[in-house]
């Protein structure tokens, strides 16, 4: 009877475990709920302030296909304006492939080169996307870049114009950026350090051995960059919202298509980093092979 009992009382506390179990899944799911309500409640709040009446300016139009952030739909406004020519892209620091700056790209039929130091990301990359690699409009090369190595390494692929150069290593981007002569840009996109606000322009100091720690000391703030990229005849035209990359455009392409002044005061976002959350497409994302219809 003893051992019935006990049997009956461990059953009975296990069913309750699992019933809070999933009254604690249930609560977790409407807190984050909750907060993506918030969170865009707060860009609504955010972009109601009349700088952003403006149509010439660009966080409204930011929305994610495979970027990180509000990339996509960044980059897409700005071609709408300015046109694409070769729809080509370099972009360096391309991750896994699946959340970077040129997936939504590719699947349109554009075609370029990732870079990435992370030979284990790279099979990945050769794997997955072997579909469009094998068709020639994918090139991947798994190389640690650096100022000096930068140019040999774009150039064994593409020289001259292209439509898109993204840089995201995680540091010596400023450097890299400065370094590239091979190709001519028609749009750039860097990465920056959201902490430092206008005018602070400052840059981390170089060291290609350099590996982001996870901290705050990582790359230079957007005053820096926007120095860097106005002496190589680029224009600074936007931030996404979240405060991470900064989109730039070549002079000669800029004409009345974005708003002046292309300074880093007026253009510079803060690093939310907590809105991130707000651009997630509730799946994993992954490739695949897609009809055009």
């Amino acid at each position: 009877m003893m051992l019935r009992k006990l049997f009956n009382e461990a059953r009975s506390f296990k069913n309750d475990l699992s019933l809070f179990k999933s009254e604690i899944s249930h609560i977790r799911r409407r807190i984050n709920a909750l907060a993506i309500m918030e969170k865009e409640r707060y860009v609504r709040d955010l972009l109601s302030d009349p700088r952003y009446d403006d149509m010439r300016r660009l966080e409204r139009h930011g929305f994610k296909v495979y970027s990180q952030n509000d990339e996509d739909g960044i980059i897409q406004e700005i071609f709408n304006r300015i046109g694409a020519e070769g729809r080509m892209f370099v972009e360096f620091g391309a991750a896994n492939g699946l959340e970077n700056n040129t997936m939504k790209l590719l699947l349109e039929g554009w075609q370029g080169l990732w870079m990435e130091g992370s030979a284990k990301s790279v099979a990945g990359i050769e794997t997955k996307f072997q579909d469009v690699i094998a068709a020639g409009r994918l090139h991947v090369r798994c190389a640690v870049i650096d100022r000096d190595n930068i140019n040999s390494l774009i150039e064994g692929y593409v020289s001259g114009e292209i439509d898109l150069l993204s840089i995201d290593i995680d540091g010596n981007d400023i450097y890299v950026l400065e370094a590239i002569t091979v190709v001519k840009p028609r749009v750039i996109v860097v990465e920056y350090n959201g902490k430092f606000r206008p005018p602070i322009s400052i840059a981390q100091q170089y060291d290609p051995t350099f590996r982001w720690r996870g901290t705050d000391y990582v790359g230079s703030s957007l005053a820096a960059i926007t120095k860097v990229a106005a002496r190589k005849g680029y224009s600074l035209v936007g931030c996404g919202i979240v405060g991470v990359n900064a989109f730039f455009v070549r002079n000669d392409l800029v004409g009345d298509h974005f708003q002046a002044p292309f300074t880093a005061e007026n253009h510079f976002q803060p690093a939310r980093y907590f809105l991130t959350q707000l651009f997630h497409s509730g799946h994993t994302p992954d490739w695949g092979v897609y009809e055009q219809v």
